[in-house]
């Protein structure tokens, strides 16, 4: 999943972000199912109401899957909660992610690599504050 706005994600990207989101809500909504260390299942954990959190970060998807003519199932969100509080990420991860997306694009769709900024912005959940990369990163070079 990523924390990055998903306008920046091409079609494969997009697709897979929504079934990762989709297993990370099962795992949030049923606990013991599925694959319940997922790194980025932390913040989404630490937030007041996780549910209503995934959801809101699952409608981010679907209004971008939308905006590109693609029909995501948003009978799939459990709770789609628009006034769920944006959840912190930091410059760090957001820079980190951007890396990441960059070299993936320029394998499989070198056409959308050049077109990411140098700066990205945050998925509608998220609020960038300073700092390094989040320290659930897994793939963050340490």
């Amino acid at each position: 999943m990523w924390s990055l706005h998903p306008r920046y994600l091409d079609r494969q990207g997009l697709l897979t972000c929504w079934r990762e989101a989709l297993l990370a809500q099962r795992v949030l909504v049923r606990p013991g199912r599925g694959y319940t260390n997922h790194p980025q299942l932390h913040r989404f954990r630490a937030q007041p109401d996780p549910v209503a959190a995934i959801g809101r970060y699952l409608a981010g998807l679907a209004d971008e899957a939308d905006r590109r003519g693609y029909r995501f199932d948003r009978g799939r969100i459990e709770q789609c909660a628009g006034t769920a509080p944006t959840i912190p990420v930091t410059r760090g991860q957001l820079d980190h992610e951007r890396r990441h997306l960059a070299a993936k694009l320029a394998d499989r769709n070198p056409d959308r690599a050049v077109l990411l900024p140098a700066v990205v912005s945050p998925h509608p959940s998220f609020v960038v504050v300073a700092g390094p990369v989040e320290d659930w990163e897994r793939a963050a070079p340490r």
